[in-house]
């Protein structure tokens, strides 16, 4: 449910894994081209997509006797599609999110989103994250990704669905780790973005990574995740995925903001959601709530959106007080 650039690649990757697929979009341009070109041209441009997979306007359509719903709209709209939605939803589908946020005002994972809306227990819902640029997956470079979901036969059923000779699945029951892990990273990517965009090297950008993980493995001990969770492809693979690479949206942002452009100009140019811009006062929010310290989350934050200069920023975390580091302190 979303034909936008990961919703489309993770259609792929069902599909190349044996999986029958409809693909749900809102812009009849974009079905029609997936149905007639096999090709999504605004997001994956160039890219050719299987035989068999269809895509449709209708939703009823898309999710007609479906086993899994996977969820690929922007986070922060979430709550208002899926309320359109509930009606047509298979009664045993598994939902499965492929959003990386926390949503505004709520402080909810999206996971708890989908519980509350849709009315389906904790054991229907799964997470589906990792280290995945979209471009990247869509041209069947090798990756791979957590199937998290508590229901441990749910997460492997997910797993066997997207499986193929590119791409491997790993599973967790540690859902809220899965999900912090990919709503956090996108903010910390912001902050490599802008210490790029002020010409600061790759120094610099280990030091934001490793003490973003850190702030990543405080919140997620704080909300019962397993800490272990964060060194693996959730946690460490998703975030150096994000915070390295000029393909991501979030660290793009960033930079455009260290190269001295407003957020209005960046907005401007941004084609597509980078999660992390809208979500970083949501994570900080929830933060406050556990008492748990954030300050590489609150300078962005502060950046965005209290009107603070991103060198202003930059000092304030370097001159914090001097203390032992020891692994998510």
């Amino acid at each position: 449910m979303g034909a936008g650039s990961w919703g489309t690649v993770v259609a792929k990757l069902l599909r190349d894994a044996g999986c029958e697929v409809t693909l749900w979009g809102r812009r009849a341009d974009v079905v029609d081209s997936v149905n007639e070109r096999r090709e999504n041209p605004d997001y994956l441009p160039g890219i050719e997509l299987p035989e068999g997979l269809r895509a449709t306007l209708d939703p009823a359509e898309a999710l007609a006797g479906a086993e899994f719903v996977a969820l690929a709209v922007p986070a922060q709209t979430l709550r208002e599609n899926l309320s359109q939605w509930v009606p047509d939803l298979p009664p045993e589908a598994v939902m499965v999110s492929l959003m990386k946020g926390i949503e505004l005002g709520t402080c909810r994972r999206m996971s708890e989103v989908i519980q509350e809306v849709a009315d389906v227990p904790e054991e229907r819902v799964a997470v589906f994250c990792g280290p995945n640029l979209a471009r990247e997956i869509a041209t069947g470079q090798p990756g791979a990704a957590v199937a998290g979901c508590v229901d441990e036969g749910n997460a492997r059923r997910l797993q066997a669905a997207t499986m193929t000779p590119y791409f491997r699945t790993y599973t967790s029951t540690d859902v809220i780790g899965c999900e912090l892990g990919g709503a956090v990273k996108n903010v910390v990517a912001l902050c490599v973005g802008m210490s790029v965009g002020l010409g600061f090297g790759d120094s610099t950008q280990a030091l934001l990574i490793t003490r973003g993980l850190a702030e990543i493995t405080r919140l997620g001990a704080a909300l019962g995740a397993d800490e272990h969770t964060f060194a693996g492809l959730a946690g460490m693979g998703d975030l150096v995925g994000t915070c390295m690479s000029p393909l991501s949206r979030n660290r793009t942002f960033g930079e455009n903001l260290g190269r001295g452009m407003t957020l209005e100009q960046v907005i401007a140019v941004t084609k597509q959601t980078a999660e992390g811009v809208k979500s970083c006062e949501a994570v900080l929010e929830l933060a406050r709530k556990h008492n748990v310290e954030m300050p590489i989350t609150e300078s962005v934050a502060g950046v965005l959106y209290h009107g603070m200069p991103i060198k202003e920023a930059g000092l304030s975390l370097i001159s914090r007080s001097p203390k032992p580091e020891r692994y998510g302190v």
